[in-house]
């Protein structure tokens, strides 16, 4: 460790649970956040500072205004820019922190990529906001052996808790697949401190497994109304006996069909496609410009306003959101037309 590197985390280091040996731990670590919304930018902007050694943080989204009340990375350039999500992210904290490596990845964790992203890491941490990403990573982790930090926030409300494969029960334990839907930051709205704390607590879980204090596991979910003044711990019991991912090993999410990849985002007023082949944003830049009205290109995205007033967000990996609806045959029909199925 050097001497910048120790005055940098002098204070961490003194904090005994951690001390110099911890330090070196987490220099050593290496992690994955999904989602780097309100929830991913406060986890990745703590590891980050704390000095993880590696961190990679995956999302399929772009900075919009309504970000920038609770998610701490972003700035008013991010959103007049468009700039990707990941991106921001990345270039934010390697400001805060250049001794760290960050790797920004604009996509969409789905069941073809989730192993390549995890590659190499020694925790997951959940900065989504559905369930059936949610259910995707616990699958994922349990699979592999990897702990995952799960974190969720809506309203004044939150929960979070580390699920560690062998050793704990998993989320479909607490929650079963057919109790995801719910409400959304989109519908009831969220208070930014809620996203803080939860993530507050899902760093202080990974930090203790990070530097190999397991005797602090909280080994409970955490459920927390910040402003009725609410909390709640239910401690973790045995596996249930029938779930299909810690007990059985099906690992259901990782199993299912990928359909023609067509998801409604809920509350976003967006339907969501995945084309199954990247695209040349240049030549759909030229292509599109003949048939709408207005086409803004970035080095990461283009966006199109068409002609019947709804919007198509192309990124490079092949994924293209039709923003203005939320009926699926209607996205689909608008992607068929300009994009084709």
């Amino acid at each position: 460790m050097s001497d910048k590197q120790e005055e940098r985390y002098s204070r961490q280091m003194l904090f005994a649970p951690i001390g110099v040996e911890g330090q070196k731990r987490l220099q050593e670590s290496r992690v994955l956040i999904v989602g780097v919304g309100a929830l991913g930018t406060v986890l990745a902007n703590h590891l980050v500072r704390a000095g993880v050694g590696f961190v990679r943080f995956v999302d399929r989204d772009y900075v919009e205004a309504s970000n920038l009340q609770r998610q701490m990375l972003f700035d008013e350039n991010d959103v007049k820019e468009s700039v990707p999500k990941a991106i921001a992210a990345e270039r934010k904290l390697g400001a805060i922190n250049s001794s760290v490596r960050v790797e920004g990845v604009i996509a969409d964790a789905t069941r073809e990529n989730i192993e390549e992203l995890m590659d190499g890491v020694d925790l997951v941490l959940d900065g989504t906001d559905n369930f059936e990403t949610r259910f995707l990573l616990n699958d994922a982790c349990y699979q592999k052996g990897i702990p995952f930090v799960y974190g969720g926030a809506v309203s004044s409300r939150g929960m979070s808790a580390m699920f560690v494969p062998g050793k704990t029960p998993c989320l479909r334990c607490f929650i079963n697949g057919g109790q995801a839907s719910g409400q959304t930051c989109d519908t009831v709205g969220v208070v930014s401190p809620i996203v803080d704390i939860v993530a507050s607590y899902q760093v202080m879980e990974a930090l203790k497994y990070l530097v190999g204090a397991e005797d602090a596991f909280r080994n409970s979910l955490l459920t927390i109304d910040v402003w009725r003044h609410h909390q709640y711990e239910m401690k973790f019991k045995k596996p249930k006996e029938q779930c299909p991912t810690c007990q059985q090993k099906v690992y259901p999410a990782l199993k299912e069909e990928a359909g023609d990849r067509v998801t409604s985002l809920c509350g976003r007023e967006t339907v969501q496609i995945q084309s199954g082949y990247p695209f040349d944003l240049q030549d759909w830049a030229a292509r599109l410009r003949k048939v709408a009205k207005d086409v803004k290109e970035t080095p990461f995205l283009l966006r199109v306003h068409l002609q019947e007033g709804e919007r198509l967000v192309l990124f490079k990996d092949g994924r293209v959101l039709v923003q203005g609806t939320e009926d699926i045959a209607r996205a689909k029909s608008l992607y068929s037309k300009y994009i084709g199925m």
